[in-house]
């Protein structure tokens, strides 16, 4: 019996809504020549009779002539577009409908009709309705589920079958899109849709693609659910409860104009919960007499923080009597992003922001007695020279102030004491923090991060409290709200002799704001010769040469867009010069055209070589647009501070760093390749300067989920690539696919086609493992493309896909589904994969990079580790060493189990010591060099034994048992170990693996010998166990070798 049939499903919601008191109809019983008939016909989508009673009892003051003028307005759209009669109607939802009407005595009164009571929910009329079917244009549709409040359908479910393999949410996704075009009345008074598999559930509006359709893991805000949990009941649970559905429809759907194009957006769980917390607070601290902080929201970059803040002010307003809101940030070019983010939602927040340009504009703007959002930077909360102090503004309590990224270092309380420049006189200056007490002294203060607050930051608590929410990057990867963000070291020598580690302090102005002159200089001389190191004309070229190669590599396997992040505008424009020397068409003089732009800002005083690079406002708004156009030629921007923060390109995927970044300005960096685009399997990091310690140390204040999630080390990747190749060359390990690596466009073409059917021929289960296997791979080749490892193995992966995109066309598996792409999607991926235009040209190799020879993974000489343990830079010191020491047991492992597994042991725990910090990377390296040499002497040890590599694995495994050296001791277990050897080596045949006759034999033999000498009985069933799995070693290296000497390896059938 099938238990996830969509009936079932639906079912099962139906209940769910039941539980939670709404009434459960079957459609057809309501039609027209339905049992209990409420519509005239099938294209009447608004119940009608209920509508009139609800409008009736909710509005009773209205008289019945004037909810029939409300109802009429309903019921008619005013205009051609979906989208824009959509929103009219989430006007009157959030609203109420404007009425007129005549008094007893004549006098006109006008009036408001609300649509539902949002304060006594159950005075509205709660229906779910499941096959209610509409007729339009003679097309005749019949959704799963429609939620109707008052009679009017407000939510639409699509549900489909968790066990069929041939649907799945996303087909689900495509319904709704149908039901769009077809059926687009119903559409008019939509909120928003669900869509279900019973596994995963999530909800969307109309405006919204598949990638923003997003799930709903709580109910109560607390408790979260796990991803491998069914999710629709919590949806449900969650979204449909009667209060909090109101609450939703009217303050957490918002609409953004954009140039003409209307979007509507549907808050996510976590903003939801988010917001509504930060709203109690609120609430506290505006009734505080002393205390007025509201807290900290932390939410991590990409997921949606802005929004987050637009809800939360959208709510305010109405929940505090329409207050006064200032929105802060630090920097000019983040507050115009965010003031374009409410100037977009100005319909939610019901009054237009405005922009304090000066600091002037800003005290004028605060002298209204309530009311205004505005924006300004924190720097305008700074005294003008003959001021003493900061004004105060306004003494008012209803004044909220919302600081973006809550964190700086402005935002402090303390006084510096600093020298005047015009004479010897000293001055005191006060962090911002204190200025806007000054000017707001009974303002309430609430912060919104992407990144946390540092554990040592006692200032950022101070103006603004705890923690409110937090909502971090492993939850946001888990929901899709974001992408993994993987790491890459392709570091480039810098030719000085300082440690790079000592220059790289944090951002200059950070630093020296407030410092004595002498010292400003001292810093700025430091920062002056790491940027000229950086910038030499040789390094530049060398940067710019692997930055093309690496992006277009990689642009060969995945379609995204990339920021370059560079120290100055110097290298900014002389990196730009030395790119498109090697690309010529990347450059265009018209800001229109082009490939490649730096993005920066400057003055007429510049050089004249950088003034086509230097633009206004209006110019770099230009550019922005071409960079979030996926259709737009712009693919690669150049930058220094510009657009590394608020700058939202879902299509970039790449971040070339090659600048001194660290903390929070590293992480919200770092943060524009996170965002959720298509396919998109991760963000790519690419560090030229060495930034691993920084990174890490930034990761060491999230949440310890949060430090597996970002940052993942290419190295893990490439690790993981290695794996699922290995596995896929041992699955064809009987198949001679050469023709395909060198033959003709047609041998390689029936060399696939023959690929095809040996695998086919290995049996459904080991066919699915090898379709899964190739999925896997083509997923870490996306991530590690550049590398030597990956490049050298294009073209046979190539093969694998061509192979697993056939097998699944024969099969009529629903690659649509799976992956997104149509078939000529597919076909072009897979032709640019075997063509021979694969790019050959090497990558920086770690070895090459430090100037070392590469060692053969069996020889790890004294004179390598000592070059190793002398590597300037230790944490690539230790991670080449792991890298190594992992090869090399696996090297051992082939033929000697007891101490591959014992250096293995050995190995994880120092590694796992490291991790933790318990040790330092100095350390480790001894550690790991130590370990090495302990390695090349465990091999060795067969000669002084007098023992053939195979005696001395069997040695090994006698030895396991202390007691038994004891008893026997070396000579006779040497005895033993030769006679073992010496057998089992006779008994070994092709087909060993797979008799368990041969396996038995093998066992005898073994029992026999330990008997013969005198093995004590009872250590004699360990040692038989552990002397059969090294035996079972030894025999697959050995009939490895027979099938290889007959050429068994050749067999394409």
């Amino acid at each position: 019996m099938n238990l996830f049939t969509e009936d079932i499903l639906e079912q099962a919601a139906l209940s769910w809504f039941e539980s939670l008191g709404y009434s459960v109809i079957f459609g057809p019983d309501i039609a027209h020549d339905g049992q209990s008939p409420e519509r005239g016909n099938y294209g009447e989508v608004i119940l009608e009779a209920r509508l009139h009673d609800a409008l009736m009892r909710i509005n009773k003051k209205v008289p019945s002539s004037a909810i029939d003028d409300a109802i009429r307005r309903i019921l008619i759209t005013e205009s051609p577009s979906l989208i824009i009669n959509n929103r009219s109607f989430h006007k009157m939802i959030t609203d109420g409908i404007d009425v007129q009407y005549n008094r007893p005595d004549g006098t006109v009164k006008t009036d408001k009709v609300y649509l539902f009571d949002f304060e006594n929910p159950d005075n509205n009329d709660w229906a779910v309705i499941n096959q209610f079917t509409v007729i339009e244009n003679s097309i005749n549709r019949r959704p799963d589920i429609i939620i109707f409040l008052n009679g009017i359908p407000l939510v639409l479910f699509e549900l489909k079958s968790a066990s069929n393999e041939e649907t799945d949410i996303q087909k689900a996704f495509h319904q709704i899109e149908t039901y769009i075009k077809e059926i687009s009345s119903i559409f008019i008074y939509n909120s928003f849709c669900v869509i279900s598999d019973g596994l995963l559930a999530k909800a969307g509006t109309m405006t919204s693609n598949f990638e923003r359709f997003m799930s709903w893991r709580t109910e109560d805000g607390d408790s979260i659910l796990s991803m491998d949990e069914p999710q629709l009941e919590t949806l449900i649970k969650g979204i449909f409860d009667k209060r909090r559905f109101l609450d939703i429809i009217k303050n957490f759907i918002l609409f953004q104009d954009d140039s003409g194009t209307v979007t509507k957006i549907l808050a996510g769980y976590h903003q939801y919960h988010a917001v509504n917390k930060a709203i109690d607070n609120t609430d506290k601290a505006l009734g505080a007499k002393i205390d007025r902080r509201i807290g900290i929201v932390w939410h991590t970059q990409g997921s949606g923080k802005s929004l987050t803040m637009v809800f939360y002010a959208a709510k305010a307003v109405q929940a505090f009597g329409n207050p006064t809101i200032i929105v802060l940030t630090d920097r000019n070019d983040l507050d115009d992003q965010l003031y374009g983010t409410f100037a977009k939602s100005e319909a939610i927040l019901r009054q237009t922001p405005r922009q304090a340009a000066t600091r002037g504009k800003l005290r004028e703007l605060l002298k209204v007695d309530s009311g205004g959002i505005i924006f300004t930077t924190i720097q305008k909360f700074s005294p003008f020279e003959e001021e003493d102090s900061f004004p105060l503004l306004t003494d008012r309590k209803n004044v909220i102030v919302i600081a973006d990224e809550a964190h700086r270092s402005q935002y402090g309380f303390q006084a510096e004491i600093t020298k005047n420049k015009k004479s010897d006189v000293t001055d005191v200056k006060y962090g911002y923090a204190k200025h806007m007490r000054d000017a707001l002294p009974n303002a309430s203060f609430i912060g919104f991060t992407g990144t946390p607050v540092d554990l040592e930051d006692r200032s950022t608590p101070a103006v603004f409290g705890d923690y409110i929410d937090i909502y971090d990057m492993t939850r946001s990867v888990e929901d899709k709200s974001t992408v993994k963000i993987y790491y890459e070291s392709r570091i480039i020598k810098l030719a000085i002799k300082d440690s790079a580690s000592d220059l790289l302090d944090d951002e200059f102005d950070d630093i020296t704001e407030y410092q004595e002159e002498s010292y400003r200089d001292k810093l700025k001389s430091r920062w002056g010769r790491l940027e000229a190191v950086v910038g030499a004309e040789s390094r530049v070229r060398e940067l710019a040469s692997d930055i093309v190669n690496h992006y277009e590599t990689r642009e060969k396997i995945i379609y995204g867009k990339a920021m370059i992040v560079v120290m100055s505008r110097r290298i900014a424009v002389e990196l730009y010069n030395e790119i498109i020397k090697l690309r010529p068409d990347w450059h265009s003089a018209d800001d229109r055209e082009g490939r490649i732009k730096v993005v920066m800002t400057g003055s007429a005083s510049d050089k004249s070589e950088w003034q086509q690079h230097v633009r206004n406002k209006k110019g770099r708004e230009d550019l922005a647009k071409r960079m979030k156009d996926v259709n737009d030629p712009l693919k690669i921007v150049i930058v220094r501070d510009m657009w590394l923060t608020g700058f939202d390109v879902p299509s970039m995927d790449t971040m070339y760093i090659d600048k001194p970044m660290r903390g929070h300005s590293l992480m919200q960096a770092i943060a524009r390749v996170n965002r959720v685009f298509k396919d998109k399997k991760g963000g790519l990091i690419v560090d030229y300067l060495g930034i691993a310690e920084f990174l890490k140390r930034a990761l060491s204040q999230y949440t310890e989920t949060d430090r597996d999630t970002a940052g993942i080390d290419i190295a893990q990747v490439l690790a993981v690539f290695s794996e699922k190749y290995e596995v896929v060359k041992e699955m064809l390990h009987r198949f001679d696919y050469s023709l395909f690596m060198k033959g003709t466009p047609a041998e390689r073409m029936q060399t696939i086609i023959t690929g095809m059917n040996f695998v086919m021929g290995l049996g459904s289960v080991r066919e699915k493992e090898f379709l899964k296997t190739v999925m896997e791979l083509e997923k870490a080749q996306s991530l590690c493309a550049t590398t030597d490892e990956a490049r050298g193995l294009a073209l046979e992966i190539g093969f694998f896909r061509a192979i697993k995109a056939n097998i699944m066309k024969i099969r009529q598996e629903n690659i649509f589904r799976k992956t997104g792409k149509t078939r000529e999607d597919i076909e072009a991926a897979v032709n640019q994969l075997v063509s021979k235009s694969i790019i050959s040209e090497e990558v920086i190799d770690v070895f090459e990079a430090l100037n070392m020879e590469k060692p053969e993974m069996s020889i790890l000489s004294d004179e390598f580790l000592d070059e190793v343990r002398n590597i300037k830079y230790k944490n690539l010191a230790a991670e080449l060493l792991k890298r190594l020491i992992e090869g090399k047991i696996k090297v051992m492992a082939r033929k000697q189990l007891v101490e591959s597994k014992k250096f293995s042991e050995m190995l994880k725990e120092a590694l796992n010591r490291y991790t933790n910090q318990a040790i330092t990377n100095i350390e480790i390296i001894e550690e790991l060099i130590k370990m090495a040499r302990d390695m090349e002497s465990s091999m060795r040890r067969g000669v002084d034994l007098g023992l053939s590599e195979d005696e001395l694995a069997f040695y090994d495994a006698l030895c396991v048992n202390d007691a038994a050296v004891k008893v026997m001791g070396d000579e006779i277990l040497k005895k033993i170990a030769h006679d073992l050897a010496d057998s089992i080596r006779k008994s070994i045949t092709i087909d060993w693996k797979l008799k368990e006759s041969v396996r038995a034999r093998m066992r005898t033999t073994i029992k026999g010998l330990l008997r013969k000498y005198g093995y004590p009985p009872d250590q004699q069933d360990a040692a038989v166990k552990t002397v059969m799995e090294q035996a079972e070693l030894m025999c697959e290296n050995e009939s490895y070798e027979i099938e290889e000497g007959f050429g068994l390896g050749m067999v394409a059938e």
